[in-house]
């Protein structure tokens, strides 16, 4: 992007999308609401900070590579690429309809823009490494990957095996960011399947670690940054994450992990994100 955003501007920027989340979910009546409002200043920071990308030329052979492995969150994906400019955001209230260009998991050949194509879980690092390798063989090691998944997503195999694969190959052009906001769909990730200590993890398979609020748009970009810098081996963002960031009767409850808000919640979420839950006053309020 060639306009630079002081992080105030990206927060607002964020809170915008959070909305936009809501009212695609409601007019879908259909869909995932935890995980896409934890993930937006994450996509913020990606489409207005961190990212080399063109929306006026999705295709724009020099652009970084974003891959979203747990497709289901693709509602931040959709509202961040609609205020970046790819898409008109009168088109944000199709999601998930019959025909649209929204589907409820993103299909790559839908809509320009999209990097790849995901449902089932688990195979967005695999689809990563294997565009790091081939940019390795087109000599384009300039472009970088980054590849968001989830930490109930971890619960894949196929995980583990890209996991690795990127270290023996020194696939340094990809940086993986794990949404650390401890829910899936069944409930709390360690009640399911614990996920211990993840920075052990992913540093004991040869992943250079860094650990960051991942609602605060400051450090991601940062730890974007410093991910580019490091060149001797793969890098894994762990962000801890609130699910259902922004709307209290949201934040932290598994059971909104796939569901999304009636008119009235809607109504609701959307006065609780417009006033900062209530931190910012209306005229008549």
């Amino acid at each position: 992007m060639i306009k630079t955003y002081t992080i105030k501007e990206l927060e607002l920027k964020a809170n915008i999308i959070r909305e936009d989340i809501i009212r695609m979910l409601e007019a879908a009546g259909s869909g995932h609401s935890a995980g896409p409002l934890g993930l937006a200043d994450i996509f913020t920071a990606m489409y207005f900070d961190v990212l080399k990308h063109d929306p006026q030329n999705p295709d724009w052979a020099e652009r970084d590579i974003l891959l979203l492995s747990n497709g289901h969150c693709v509602p931040v994906r959709y509202a961040a690429m609609a205020e970046a400019g790819y898409f008109p955001k009168s088109e944000l209230t199709t999601l998930r309809k019959l025909g649209s260009r929204l589907q409820g998991h993103p299909e790559r050949l839908r809509l320009p823009g999209l990097e790849g194509t995901s449902g089932p879980l688990g195979c967005g690092l695999s689809q990563a490494c294997g565009m790091a390798l081939a940019f390795r063989m087109d000599a384009q090691l300039h472009r970088h990957i980054y590849c968001v998944m989830g930490d109930g997503e971890l619960d894949e195999g196929n995980i583990w095996e890209a996991a690795m694969l990127a270290p023996k190959y020194n696939l340094n052009n990809i940086t993986a960011i794990i949404d650390r906001n401890n829910i899936q769909i069944d409930g709390p990730t360690e009640e399911v399947l614990p996920l211990n200590d993840l920075k052990q993890k992913w540093e004991s398979f040869g992943w250079h670690v860094l650990e960051i609020n991942g609602n605060d748009i400051e450090a991601i970009i940062d730890a974007c940054a410093m991910a580019k810098a490091i060149t001797e081996q793969p890098v894994c963002i762990i962000a801890y994450t609130v699910p259902g960031k922004g709307v209290d009767f949201m934040e932290y409850d598994f059971h909104w992990h796939g569901v999304p808000p009636t008119h009235e919640q809607a109504k609701e979420a959307l006065h609780m994100l417009r006033t900062l839950n209530g931190k910012i006053k209306g005229e008549h309020e």
